[in-house]
């Protein structure tokens, strides 16, 4: 179930949200009931610290506290009060009034924070039991409670489809789940399927799944009919083992998410229809399964692409880019007003800033500051990476015109990149080499699939294409 805000009601609990900073001179304003109980208990406002203040009668709690830390402290992590709403007993809270300093989250961050929340309650169940914590929130006054509940449907929609495994979310099943979207908004989604991908020219998608017994597809969602084109590309590689350059196990066991690009895109045009941005919307799925058997691609082949640009293969385990260049000629040829492509692409954007940044290219400097400027707001960290064009002798082999897997191991995800804009044409092109996975738990974050990105794209939408 989608979590959501809870009804107001007459005996929901009044929550403090207290600073640490400030913790002792806002208990000196309170009642001594209040104030004794805080420090008799020792509560000093630190990240993750709650508080249940017994009634005077006894029946329940009268109030609860939840510290809110630090700015240095909030600086090291994001949904700081989602820290507080994991600890809280089951019922139905309201925030206090910021008038008296019994709630230090800052206006800009409320709805952030109310996101964090309600993620909280996110728990992949499908084929175990998992409760959620009970603690409800009542929206507070001043926001928008629709559209941070639809914020939060296409996370959980994008987290669900990355945690499934590969036996139940194949190419069928990623087709499937676009479909249910399409059927959800009234939008249009047509598939082209195996032998009729090389009839419709898109050879590289049919190269990559050819050899998996579930067969290759491109899924085509569209969505709107006036505004600016909007294109977005997902990579759907459902598993990739690799193909015949095999990954070892240790590198195979969260393959499952390698199409959490595509879960990515989904998730933005669950935003972008829910909202009813005036948008032409189009949504590109290449869904395979990289997988071996006698016919699979092989190290060495040369491809042809849609675009006609031949491509040597270096590597069948850099087929990701070979999917994803077929789909953007595609979409460059309807000449959308942005061009968004989203993929778990390469190992060297991890190397290079972890797992918790989103880096991205952008064709447009407007573009790449729309996304800067909206990335912290939307708790949604993201990092611009260049097209850096002196790089572009790395990906022309002998051979043929483009090289899928470069010598050397320098700027993996930049040349991936570089790549990838040979097929993007003259699009105004924008391009997120995302991880798509939490490795371990954080406030809000469970450890498993996560969306990365899709929430900075919709918030900066407005100014990038003039809404």
């Amino acid at each position: 179930m989608t979590p959501v805000f809870a009804a107001p009601c007459d005996n929901a609990i009044v929550l403090y949200v207290i600073d640490q900073a400030s913790c002792e001179t806002w208990l000196q304003t309170q009642p001594d009931q209040v104030a004794g109980w805080a420090r008799a208990n020792g509560f000093k406002g630190a990240i993750g610290q709650v508080l249940l203040v017994p009634a005077s009668d006894g029946n329940g709690p009268a109030v609860a506290l939840a510290g809110y830390g630090s700015a240095a402290q909030r600086a090291r992590q994001r949904f700081t009060l989602a820290a507080a709403a994991e600890k809280l007993p089951e019922g139905i809270y309201t925030l206090a009034s910021g008038g008296d300093g019994g709630n230090a989250i800052p206006e800009t961050a409320l709805e952030q924070e109310c996101f964090g929340w309600l993620m909280t309650q996110y728990r992949f169940d499908r084929y175990k039991e998992a409760k959620a914590p009970g603690a409800a929130l009542v929206a507070p006054e001043g926001v928008d409670a629709k559209a941070v509940e639809s914020l939060v449907a296409a996370e959980c929609l994008t987290r669900d489809l990355i945690n499934t495994p590969a036996a139940d979310m194949g190419p069928d099943q990623l087709q499937a789940a676009a479909e249910d979207l399409a059927r959800e908004f009234g939008a249009t989604a047509q598939v082209t399927l195996d032998q009729d991908l090389l009839e419709q020219n898109l050879p590289m998608i049919h190269a990559v799944g050819r050899a998996a017994t579930a067969r290759p597809r491109l899924i085509d969602l569209r969505w709107g009919d006036n505004g600016p084109k909007l294109t977005l590309v997902g990579k759907g590689v459902c598993f990739d083992t690799g193909g015949l350059n095999l990954k070892p196990g240790s590198s195979m066991g969260l393959m499952k998410k390698d199409m959490g690009g595509s879960a990515t895109v989904l998730g933005l045009a669950r935003m972008i229809m829910a909202a009813g941005l005036p948008v032409q919307l189009r949504v590109l799925i290449p869904a395979v399964e990289n997988a071996v058997s006698g016919n699979a691609f092989r190290p060495g082949d040369v491809l042809t692409s849609r675009k006609g640009l031949t491509v040597e293969i270096n590597n069948t385990d850099a087929e990701g880019r070979l999917v994803l260049a077929d789909a953007l000629t595609l979409a460059d040829e309807d000449t959308p007003d942005l061009l968004i492509s989203m993929a778990t692409l390469t190992g060297a954007a991890r190397v290079a800033v972890g797992p918790d940044l989103a880096p991205f290219y952008a064709s447009a400097d407007a573009d790449a500051a729309a996304i800067t400027g909206t990335s912290g707001p939307m708790a949604d960290p993201v990092w611009r990476m260049p097209f850096h064009d002196p790089y572009e002798t790395m990906i022309e082999p002998g051979i043929a015109d483009l090289d899928n897997a470069p010598a050397g191991g320098f700027a993996g995800s930049i040349t991936a990149a570089l790549f990838l804009r040979r097929f993007a044409g003259n699009s105004r092109y924008m391009h997120f080499d995302i991880y798509g996975w939490t490795p371990s738990a954080a406030p809000a974050r469970p450890k498993g699939g996560v969306g990365q990105g899709a929430r900075a794209i919709f918030a900066a939408l407005p100014e990038m294409l003039n809404l």
